[in-house]
C-alpha cells in the first residue's frame, strides 16, 4: 500500500502537476489527523470504561464492608439488650451491690 502511494507522489512530481500533488500531500495530512483522532476517541473511551470498572469495584466493597458493619452492630445491640436485665436487678439491689463490686476489685488489686 506505501509502495503504491510512493508511485503515485513520484509521477506526480515528475510530470510537473505540483498543484495535484499538494492535493495529494493535504488528502495524506487529513486522513492522518482522522487516524489520530479516531485513537484518541478509542483511548478515552477505553479510559472512562476503566474508571467504571474502578468505580464498580469500589462500591461493591463498599456495599460489602457496610453490610459487615450492620451485622456487627445488630451483635452489640444484641449483647447490650443481654446486658440490660442484669443492670437492672443490680441496680434494684442498690448500694449492695455497688459495696460488694467495691469488694471485690480492692480485693482483685492486692492480689
Amino acid at each position: 500500500m506505501i509502495k503504491f502511494f510512493r508511485t503515485i507522489r513520484q509521477k506526480m512530481i515528475t510530470e510537473g502537476k505540483f498543484s495535484k500533488y499538494i492535493l495529494y500531500a493535504i488528502g495524506e495530512i487529513v486522513l492522518v489527523v482522522i487516524g489520530i483522532l479516531i485513537a484518541l476517541s478509542i483511548n478515552n473511551w477505553n479510559e472512562k470504561r476503566k474508571d467504571n470498572i474502578l468505580k464498580q469495584t469500589f462500591l461493591l466493597k463498599l456495599k460489602s464492608n457496610l453490610q459487615d458493619d450492620i451485622s456487627k452492630f445488630k451483635e452489640v445491640g444484641v449483647l447490650i439488650k443481654s446486658n440490660i436485665r442484669p443492670l437492672s436487678i443490680h441496680h434494684t439491689a442498690g448500694k449492695e451491690c455497688f459495696l460488694i463490686a467495691s469488694i471485690q476489685l480492692k480485693y482483685m488489686e492486692n492480689l
